[in-house]
């Protein structure tokens, strides 16, 4: 064990470096690292919460599964707190440097970077995204991406999900789900509302979207991926094909087996809001999917048997 006095004097070398070089040492370590760097001493700890050490940190990690819905969740619950952040975690290296009720903890305001991103690691936060659900039902295969609550545990590098309650039964739970099942959410949407679609005049045969789905009106809303069809009366020839022109567009769900009433509806362009049932769903608003990522996402979830 290294002495106070020991401690002390590298302290003062850590300080005593240029303000540019210690910046450029502290831009290279990992979260962990920066973390216990902060947690050396107040001055440390006043360089090392700096938001543009830690942006690139929230960016790699997170950026692709933390959406504006998420980060004004917690600015929301930031501004609730209006204090300081407990920073010292048991698994972020050794404790901090005041000392609070006979413990060594680090502390920063609640409005950083440094304290956004050790709230996620740690799991003290729950946010909103969505996670693809894959099972097979009565009518077929099944895959929906569905709103849910997240919260990360480091420990299995695995997230814990809390559902909205689905008509009148209590909220489900799901653990132990993995990063390829997760996304933001790619619209600001609630999972109760309809999607406005604006994307309608747009689509033609051949195109990706993604469409809303509830089992009946007492539930929220997932989302269904699928392929915009030709109708039966085009020959399917990209010279003679009028599908664009007509108000119908026909949706195609390769999940289920070509002939089944969960295969493909028809909807009107010019006024589609809701359509469907009690016995097969509700289909609400439509995205059109432009990211080739988002696609292969949807794909990498079907079972080898499904061909496109």
């Amino acid at each position: 064990m290294k002495s106070e006095q020991e401690q002390t004097r590298e302290e003062a070398l850590v300080l005593d470096l240029p303000g540019l070089a210690l910046d450029c040492i502290l831009e290279c370590l990992p979260p962990s690292g920066l973390f216990s760097m902060a947690c050396v001493c107040s001055s440390l700890r006043e360089r090392c919460s700096g938001d543009f050490l830690w942006e690139r940190h929230v960016k790699q990690k997170w950026g692709g599964l933390i959406g504006r819905t998420a980060h004004r969740e917690w600015e929301m619950h930031v501004s609730s707190r209006k204090g300081l952040s407990d920073l010292s975690p048991a698994s972020w290296g050794r404790p901090g440097s005041v000392l609070h009720n006979g413990e060594r903890k680090s502390y920063v305001p609640s409005d950083t970077m440094m304290s956004w991103y050790v709230a996620l690691e740690t799991g003290k936060f729950w946010f909103p995204a969505q996670v693809y659900n894959r099972e097979n039902g009565h009518a077929g295969f099944m895959l929906s991406c569905y709103d849910a609550q997240l919260c990360y545990d480091s420990k299995t590098d695995t997230f814990q999900a809390r559902y909205p309650p689905l008509g009148r039964s209590e909220a489900a739970t799901e653990s132990g789900i993995p990063w390829d099942r997760v996304r933001a959410p790619p619209v600001n949407t609630p999972p109760h509302d309809l999607h406005v679609s604006d994307c309608l005049q747009d689509l033609r045969p051949g195109d990706n979207i993604e469409i809303q789905w509830k089992l009946n009106q007492e539930f929220p809303y997932g989302w269904w991926y699928g392929v915009i069809g030709h109708q039966e009366s085009c020959d399917q020839n990209s010279s003679f094909c009028r599908c664009p022109e007509s108000d119908a567009v026909v949706l195609e769900f390769n999940q289920f087996p070509q002939g089944s009433e969960w295969w493909g509806m028809t909807l009107d362009r010019r006024n589609h809001r809701e359509a469907g049932n009690n016995t097969y769903g509700f289909y609400g608003g439509i995205r059109k999917l432009q990211n080739e990522k988002e696609i292969s996402t949807w794909k990498q979830h079907w079972p080898s048997e499904v061909f496109w």
